[in-house]
């Protein structure tokens, strides 16, 4: 199966561009399922070639938060081959849930990129958390939004890393252009728990765009 290609988000400029009726009718994920669109993605081509430089070689992945799964498409990409890519979204936001064009869309996406095996967790990131077993290397958080969800996905999650693990949050940096405020969740969630906080175990490995890396603090004399 043949996807085309992902339409990424684009960085502000001073003139933004005028969308057609076309352009905005053709945003609704039964387009991107049918084949007739690619998947659109939430990112921007520079956080998408990050996310596959952080994942390359990891074996065992959590993705909170799927849409139509550009973000699944760049770690499978570059993960492991022999590991697992787990998806979690509940696709809750659909208006006919017997459809799920958002959940379909992200089934076709994914499943045109040859590798590594994946699993769907059509679960809350909370209700998933809390039957999950086995250690993770990488963790992308881009659920709920909120602060308070942001902290729970990373209560929830985090203690499952592995020593040398990263965790990505999404849409949690301010950069020239961008679509994010020091309001958004993410963002203060960052900065509160990781850029203004000397004494955390974790420290911020790499920022792309709104994508902030982070990875357990080395010990002394490791």
């Amino acid at each position: 199966m043949n996807t085309p290609r992902i339409r990424f988000a684009e960085i502000h400029s001073e003139l933004p561009k005028q969308e057609t009726w076309v352009g905005r009718a053709t945003k609704h994920p039964f387009f991107a399922w049918a084949g007739l669109r690619g998947p659109i993605a939430q990112h921007t081509a520079a956080e998408h070639q990050a996310l596959g430089k952080y994942a390359r070689g990891c074996k065992s992945l959590v993705e909170i938060g799927v849409a139509e799964g550009a973000s699944a498409v760049a770690l499978r990409t570059t993960m492991d081959p022999e590991g697992t890519l787990y998806l979690v979204d509940p696709f809750h936001l659909s208006r006919v849930p017997m459809l799920n064009f958002l959940r379909r869309a992200a089934r076709r996406a994914v499943a045109a990129k040859s590798g590594a095996k994946i699993v769907w967790i059509e679960a809350f990131s909370r209700k998933a958390a809390a039957t999950w077993k086995g250690p993770i290397d990488f963790l992308l958080i881009d659920g709920d939004h909120r602060e308070e969800a942001v902290e729970q996905d990373w209560d929830d999650w985090h203690p499952y890393m592995i020593e040398n693990g990263i965790v990505a949050f999404h849409d949690a940096r301010l950069f020239p252009g961008g679509w994010t405020s020091p309001e958004y969740g993410p963002v203060r969630f960052v900065d509160r728990v990781f850029r203004s906080n000397p004494f955390s175990s974790w420290v911020i490995l790499g920022e792309v765009d709104s994508l902030v890396f982070v990875r357990k603090r080395e010990r002394d004399g490791a």
